[in-house]
């Protein structure tokens, strides 16, 4: 047999040399290409991982020394009620007369052994966050379900019915859900639907008699609606919802605004993608080439700005659980910010920090794993 002959499919024979498998190439550039995108994940991962520790750092350094600019802060809070000696003899006890770098040495070794400080009240603040951070972390949950539930419907329909009277209107009323102060738009939803139409209730968590029930429940999650439900009573769950409803909707508006702009807009672009287009030439449906084509890719966006919209969230609700007496982080933070106890403050911005850095680490590595073009 000659140097050309073939034995048979998959292999050739030749004079030189022993026969060799034609697919043994294409098999071993397929694991290397497995290889490279597998690192090239574990090295964006690693990367977005180093900086939880960097932004929660510069977070809680500029929180430290602004903090400082306005004075130490025992003579902020207690400046008026005491004298200067006790006044003394306090910043004496906390250390806030020794060097400010020492002092911020100090702070950052407590953070690093989860000391977030005392409040004026001598309360450790650990254990403010974990009373109420649950609450916190109730409302947002329920704000983003109101998020999804009007934003991204509403960004759907506007893409699909581009330039339509219910296009514009839907875009005049994203402008508006951003851009109306969410106090406002608490206070509002309180007059109608709490004063005037009494459907639902004005402020708090919960009825007072439901709220005192709770606080036996065990285990205690401090999050109300499990609370509730561990309890097993199906009217006190009704009273916890319907106190969640308001607050919710306020704070999810200002969400919701974004979502509906950003489904719209990327729902656009991706309607005029090429693979959209084969779809449609294939005989699909328009539901079908919207619905399984184009809208999970036009809900990437939504994904990647998750971890900013969290961060929004946490800010906003200081001013939505101040309006409805929802007893959460914010409201604790506001109070502890009109008492002007700066110790608190800056140790609930120091979780807060941490928290939005978190979160945005969580976001990228969704991210990562629905769209890999952004791994290179």
């Amino acid at each position: 047999m000659s140097s050309g002959d073939t034995a048979g499919p998959g292999t050739t024979i030749s004079a030189d040399s022993a026969p060799t498998p034609i697919l043994a190439r294409p098999s071993g550039l397929r694991r290397r290409g497995d290889d490279s995108r597998h690192r090239a994940l574990l090295r964006y991962l690693s990367v977005r991982l180093l900086l939880i520790p960097v932004t929660a750092w510069i977070l809680v350094t500029v929180v430290f020394f602004l903090m400082r600019v306005v004075g130490d802060p025992i003579s902020a809070a207690m400046g008026g009620r005491m004298t200067q000696e006790q006044i003394e003899a306090r910043k004496e006890a906390a250390g806030l007369n020794r060097p400010i770098l020492t002092q911020y040495g100090g702070y950052l070794s407590g953070l690093l052994h989860g000391d977030l400080g005392r409040s004026q009240d001598n309360r450790e603040i650990s254990e403010v966050v974990v009373t109420y951070g649950a609450a916190s972390l109730e409302l947002v949950c329920w704000a983003l379900v109101v998020a999804f539930a009007i934003g991204v419907p509403l960004g759907r329909y506007a893409a699909t019915h581009r330039d339509s009277a219910a296009d514009t209107t839907l875009r005049l009323l994203a402008i508006l859900f951003y851009a109306a102060p969410v106090f406002f738009v608490g206070l509002l939803l309180k007059l109608v639907f709490a004063v005037r139409l009494g459907w639902l209730p004005v402020a708090g968590r919960a009825s007072t008699n439901v709220e005192l029930r709770l606080q036996h429940v065990s285990p205690k999650t401090n999050i109300m609606v499990i609370d509730a439900i561990l309890y097993g009573d199906t009217g006190y769950l009704i009273d916890v919802l319907k106190h969640a409803v308001l607050p919710a909707i306020a704070l999810g508006l200002l969400t919701a605004g974004i979502f509906l702009r950003l489904v719209r807009i990327n729902l656009i672009q991706t309607l005029r993608a090429d693979y959209v287009d084969a779809a449609r030439a294939r005989g699909l449906s328009r539901r079908v080439v919207t619905g399984r084509h184009a809208f999970r890719n036009a809900m990437i966006p939504i994904v990647t700005v998750m971890g900013m919209q969290i961060a929004m969230m946490l800010g906003a609700s200081v001013l939505t659980e101040t309006t409805f007496e929802w007893k959460g982080l914010g409201y604790q933070f506001a109070q502890y910010l009109s008492a002007r106890d700066f110790i608190a403050v800056q140790g609930i911005v120091a979780f807060i920090a941490l928290i939005v850095a978190v979160m945005s680490f969580l976001v990228d590595v969704v991210v990562a794993l629905i769209d890999p073009r952004v791994r290179f």
